[in-house]
């Protein structure tokens, strides 16, 4: 197998799912055999935003030849990895190079895990929901956005609400009875909005 690890390994992170790795070529007479390229070892050492750690699933990239750079993607925003190179010969794989570690930046979290409506009045609906499942950074807001539907499914005019990031309720006051209206709702961090769930409910109509 081959003798040496690949020297220089150096990562460039370009945005919050994708990096670049690159390194420098082992010498040719260190690789003891026909040179079939570099395997990048690469795996997520924890999320950012929340301190767990789960079981590390390892992930290998190889690329073929005498290539001295590659893409990692598909990593997941607002975390940490760790990777390391090998070089690979017809027997088998070298030595890894030293870990090196590298953080990804914040993207936009997935949508709230829930949105639930519950007691209604003639003017008031209260609302509940859940964290993303996926932050993807540091929730800085939520975003509410609602309107009133009519019984020829028109919409209304739309009204939008930031609520604080650490808010898991809210009730609305001062709707019109018996009135139905839908309900837009979404996560943002410093990057922008994550993507909506929407509800419907309705007032009642008399006491």
């Amino acid at each position: 197998v081959p003798m040496v690890a690949p020297g220089n390994v150096q990562v460039h992170v370009i945005n919050s799912t994708l990096a670049k790795v690159h390194w420098d070529p082992v010498p040719l007479k260190t690789v003891r055999g026909h040179l079939q390229g570099y395997k990048v070892y690469y795996w997520k050492v924890q999320s950012l935003s929340r301190r767990s750690r789960r079981h590390v699933e390892k992930k290998i990239l190889t690329f073929r030849g005498n290539k001295t750079f590659g893409m990692l993607p598909g990593l997941e925003p607002y975390s940490s990895y760790k990777l390391n190179v090998r070089v690979v010969n017809g027997k088998g794989e070298g030595p890894a190079s030293p870990d090196k570690v590298f953080k990804t930046p914040e993207g936009v979290p997935s949508s709230p895990s829930f949105l639930k409506i519950t007691n209604p009045t003639l003017d008031s609906l209260t609302l509940e929901w859940g964290l993303p499942t996926h932050p993807n950074g540091i929730l800085t807001s939520y975003i509410l956005k609602f309107q009133p539907i009519n019984n020829t499914h028109e919409l209304g005019p739309l009204v939008e609400i930031r609520i604080p990031a650490n808010e898991s309720t809210l009730i609305l006051k001062n709707l019109n009875y018996s009135t139905r209206y839908k309900f837009y709702f979404n996560a943002q961090t410093s990057v922008g909005s994550g993507s909506q769930i929407t509800e419907e409910a309705v007032t009642i109509m008399d006491e």
